[in-house]
């Protein structure tokens, strides 16, 4: 053990309760990374950004558009690597486009000098995934995207690509979110199954517990069937619609930018492989404060689609302070290279649960803002509720 973990987890040497060595790092933790050093940024890292069991990542005062995806590999930076592909260079200290379909690569404000034993996953949040932004973190010498390897010194870059809408982003966005862990305990379906006894992991309708389908995970299933005619079930965005401020909350009228699906034909809907949708769980799920999970976005198994760009899920996400019965999963769909049906009922993910190191002392939807706990099925913030 290194000098850096024994100062920044001295709790090793003294393990109680539900405390572990190994896991998903919870807020109390990534604030101590902060504190120690191990994450900076020229403009002091806020509060806000730390998460239940993740931190916010913020968009650079510079955007460049290059013509095509890349990963750097291993003995080049990102930097270095982009000036191959430049088109252009773009000041985003004020509100500034970025077109659909167009890859644009922006250098974030947070720099990681990680201890050796301490690692990152990266996804997309919510709010930019509701919006079809397509966004994965790079780092420098980057193999895979999403993945900030152990002892990571350096900085991090978002590529991003947005798929529907046109979007107004600013330096201080936050699309990405990253989660740090040490070692990777491994996540059995008998623990899960566990966990389901002593917690119950879904709700049915109605707030009654309902029957966890575990098998390499939680299976969760699209709901089609509203319970009245007129019930929305689901979105199809709009295409050519106009840009979205990312800023702006409870700006945008939905109707303007999405097509709304009603009691659809035989409770089943073909996606088309060019159409975003906006489609919900049957389920409602919970999520522990001791535990995080993250959604499989995409598995071959299931269906030939993609669903959920965001993919993690925060402890107490439909849980709160175990006073919520629940929350739907709020899925973000593409089909992939041909039409596919998909059904009510039918089984359209699976959810991945992960222990923390500790239980978190955020916890989502308690106090800090959450924007989508108790949902149903609902849009990105920046569209008018009604």
């Amino acid at each position: 053990m290194n000098a850096h973990t024994e100062t920044l987890f001295p709790e090793y040497e003294q393990e109680q309760g539900t405390l572990h060595t190994t896991g998903v790092l919870p807020s109390q933790k990534i604030l101590g990374l902060v504190n120690k050093g191990y994450i900076s940024a020229e403009v002091d890292i806020e509060d806000a950004q730390i998460q239940p069991a993740s931190i916010d990542l913020r968009l650079g005062p510079k955007a460049y558009r290059i013509q095509a995806s890349f990963l750097p590999g291993p003995h080049s930076g990102v930097m270095n690597k982009l000036q191959e592909w430049l088109i252009v260079e773009l000041d985003i200290a004020t509100p500034t486009v970025f077109e659909r379909g167009c890859v644009y690569i922006v250098p974030l404000m947070e720099h990681m000098n990680l201890p050796s034993d301490i690692g990152a996953k990266a996804n997309p949040k919510s709010t930019a995934g509701r919006l079809d932004i397509f966004t994965r973190l790079i780092t420098d010498g980057a193999i895979e995207f999403e993945q900030v390897p152990n002892g990571y010194k350096g900085g991090l870059y978002a590529e991003i690509v947005p798929r529907t809408f046109p979007i107004l982003l600013t330096q201080g966005d936050r699309l990405n979110q990253l989660r740090f862990s040490r070692g990777k305990p491994p996540s059995l379906d008998s623990r899960l199954q566990k966990l389901d006894e002593e917690e119950i992991l879904v709700y049915e309708a109605g707030n009654r517990p309902g029957e966890a389908s575990i098998r390499n995970g939680l299976r969760l299933s699209i709901n089609l069937q509203g319970t009245s005619e007129d019930e929305v079930v689901g979105y199809r965005a709009k295409k050519h619609a106009p840009a979205i401020e990312f800023t702006k909350i409870n700006r945008y009228t939905p109707t303007d930018f999405w097509e709304i699906i009603q009691n659809p034909k035989n409770n089943s809907l073909i996606l088309n492989p060019d159409d975003f949708y906006i489609l919900g769980s049957k389920e409602k799920i919970r999520v522990p404060p001791h535990y995080a999970a993250e959604m499989v976005a995409y598995d071959s198994s299931i269906g030939e689609f993609r669903i959920h760009y965001a993919g993690f899920f925060d402890p107490g996400f439909g849980y709160g302070l175990s006073d919520v019965k629940g929350t739907h999963a709020v899925l973000e769909v593409r089909s992939h290279d041909v039409p596919f049906i998909i059904e009510d009922g039918q089984t359209v993910g699976r959810l991945i649960y992960e222990r923390l190191m500790a239980p978190s002392e955020k916890i989502y939807g308690v106090n800090i803002g959450s924007s989508y706990q108790c949902q149903g099925l609902s849009l990105s913030k920046q569209f008018r509720r009604n």
